[in-house]
Formats: structure tokens, sequence, C-alpha cells
């Protein structure tokens, strides 16, 4: 009498199964990881560019740069750059990594920091953004803003 055989999978088979899907589970959330990372130094990048571009209309318009003491005054509602609309009403007043932002102008000019990311330092590094331009600390401009008449770059 011959013998029948089950079909199914074997233990082993089962086994290399699933340690190629956790392999690939793994690479998968490490790229994850740096993508979620890249784009939240992007966005703070976006978010203290937008304060500076309202700073640069507010130059544009007045002649010079508000008296403002800190970065939660920049974005305040009471704020003149909030009041005549040339930053949105809600920005944010820490950065992604929930570190807050820095900030101060006056008449000549303004400077806006970001911490940058605590996890991971040396890859994006703290950044300032002042009239005319957004500088990391290592000397390579990320992406350029738009300069305010009569500053230097």
């Amino acid at each position: 009498m011959p013998k029948t055989r089950q079909s199914g999978f074997s233990l082993l088979e089962l086994l290399v199964a699933m340690m190629i899907i956790a392999v690939i589970a793994t690479l998968g959330f490490k790229k994850y990881n740096e993508f979620s990372a890249k784009a939240r130094y992007l966005k703070a990048q976006d978010t203290l560019r937008i304060v500076g571009d309202g700073m640069d209309q507010y130059f544009l318009k007045h002649g010079k740069y508000p008296d403002l003491t800190s970065y939660e005054s920049m974005i305040d509602a009471n704020s003149p750059l909030v009041k005549e609309n040339m930053i949105p009403v809600n920005v944010p007043v820490k950065d992604p990594w929930d570190q807050p932002f820095e900030g101060m102008s006056g008449k000549g000019k303004y400077e806006l920091k970001c911490m940058g990311d605590p996890n991971s330092p040396e890859e994006r590094k703290p950044f300032t953004v002042e009239p005319g331009r957004i500088q990391g600390d290592s000397g390579s401009s990320p992406a350029p803003a738009t300069a305010a008449p009569g500053a230097k770059p």
C-alpha cells in the first residue's frame, strides 16, 4: 500500500520564511526611521524659513526689523508679523524634537536658531536663519533664503 504524503509546510520552511520576513522588516524599519528623521529636520528648516520670510516682508514694508526679544514674541498672536499676515497663525514654538526654537530681532537684523536633531547631531546639525541665508554649523547652506534689501549675504 502506497503512503500518502500530507501537503503543507514543514517547520523548517516556516522558520526560513519568518526569518526572511524579519530581515526585510528590519531593513524597512531602519529606512523608515532615516526618512522620518530627515523629514523632521526639513520641517524645522521650513518653519524657521517661514518666520524668516515674514521678517523679510516686514523689512520690505517698514524698512527695519521689528524689535522682538524672543522667538515666542515673533509668532505670538499679537506679533506684528501675525497681525500683518506676514506669517501664519499657530506657527510651532518647538521643533519636531520638542526643543524650543530660539530667536531675536532688532532694527538691522534677526536670528532664528534650531538646535537640530539631538539623536543624530552629527548628521542633522543645529542651524541658524539670518537675513538672506540659512546656515548650518558645517558651513554648508542647505537652502538659500530670500535676501532682504540692503542685507549682506
